[in-house]
């Protein structure tokens, strides 16, 4: 740098040399030749003496003058410039906006600054990406932490359903079949209409009480382990067939777009009671009128069966809740909240996995993935 301010000096230096040397040549050389020869064309010495030294002070001045506007525009051009293009490069870089180009300096007094600039505006473009590359790794971690201690707060729930699952069943079951077992003799025996009411709607409640207590064996029982192939389409029509005389799917169309052939890792007895439980929540969310479409196909080494309907879907509020244990959105004894936390339990005892999320055109889209077998 040194070397290079001691160049511009030096050029400055000549140029300004040079222009007194071309603006004082005339007058000196004036002078000399009255030295040697004396006036010239009768013009007396004191006359000449005066006009040469009256033409000294404006050449000076223009020649102060030159070497202003000359000196102005080469530090101009070697250092104000890129000064001020490297000012508004610190700035942006100041403000943290990295994606700047650095423009070379034409002159060297600046080059070597600029293209330090440039190598940290690299390098701090490259830690900015690195620093957005550990953030969302970050929010990822976090999701994933996030879901982690969902599924934990869900597994404990479910171990806790199935501690008291197992205290009560037997307890519970016993008395409940002698109840039935003795609404059955008396309701043989009773022929008052009025009577016959009330044992029908005690035999129903009993009914919903035996459901909720097999409902929690089913959550609090270990995955079973006779798992084969399993062709998918062949269950869920059997399981269509079985439901669609019901009452419920009176109103209802069910449309089915089966793959054939589509063999799954799965027992068939619980995958029957996934699918009767996924139709029978998507026809009682729907109101018991609307369309119910079941598809399967396979997808990433796995068979995926997709029940869709035309409900309102779920709400965003629900769908954090949407498998947990005696949750519900039906009216008070009309559901236990029990069939999609079996469905979840059953499908993961199967190493599958069962997934809710809302159609864009309206309605609600359960996915039950299994392994292909």
């Amino acid at each position: 740098m040194k070397w290079r301010i001691a160049s511009v000096a030096f050029l400055l230096s000549v140029v300004g040399t040079g222009f007194t040397w071309l603006t004082l040549q005339r007058p000196l050389l004036a002078l000399l030749e009255v030295a040697r020869h004396g006036p010239v064309h009768g013009a007396s010495e004191a006359a000449v003496l005066s006009r040469t030294l009256g033409s000294l002070p404006f050449l000076l001045v223009l020649d102060l003058v030159l070497l202003t506007v000359v000196a102005y525009g080469v530090l101009d051009f070697m250092v104000g410039r890129p000064l001020r293009r490297t000012e508004v490069v610190v700035e942006q870089l100041g403000r943290l906006e990295l994606d700047v180009s650095v423009p070379e300096s034409p002159g060297p007094l600046l080059s070597r600054i600029q293209r330090a600039l440039s190598r940290m505006a690299v390098a701090l473009q490259e830690e900015q990406e690195t620093t957005r590359r550990q953030v969302e790794a970050l929010r990822a971690a976090n999701a994933r932490l996030a879901q982690a201690q969902t599924e934990l707060v869900s597994a404990e729930r479910l171990a806790t359903v199935g501690r008291l699952a197992a205290g009560v069943a037997h307890e519970v079951g016993n008395p409940l079949a002698g109840i039935l077992g003795y609404l059955s003799l008396a309701g043989a025996r009773v022929k008052d209409p009025e009577v016959q009411e009330y044992l029908g709607r005690i035999d129903h409640e009993v009914q919903r009480i035996d459901g909720i207590v097999r409902g929690l064996l089913e959550i609090g029982r270990p995955a079973r382990e006779r798992l084969g192939p399993v062709e998918v389409g062949h269950v869920v029509e059997t399981c269509v067939q079985l439901v669609k005389v019901g009452r419920d799917f009176s109103q209802v169309r069910l449309e089915l777009a089966l793959a054939p052939g589509l063999l799954a890792n799965a027992d068939s007895g619980p995958l029957s009671q996934i699918v009767i439980n996924l139709l029978l929540n998507a026809v009682q969310a729907m109101g018991g009128q609307g369309l119910v479409r079941l598809t399967t196909r396979s997808e990433g080494g796995e068979v995926v069966l997709v029940v869709e309907d035309t409900g309102p879907g779920i709400a965003a509020e629900v769908m954090p809740r949407l498998f947990e244990p005696f949750f519900t959105t039906k009216e008070p004894g009309q559901g236990t909240g029990l069939g999609l936390a079996v469905s979840l339990h059953l499908t993961e005892g199967m190493g599958g996995r069962l997934t809710a999320e809302n159609v864009p055109g309206g309605g609600a889209r359960f996915s039950v993935r299994l392994p292909a077998s």
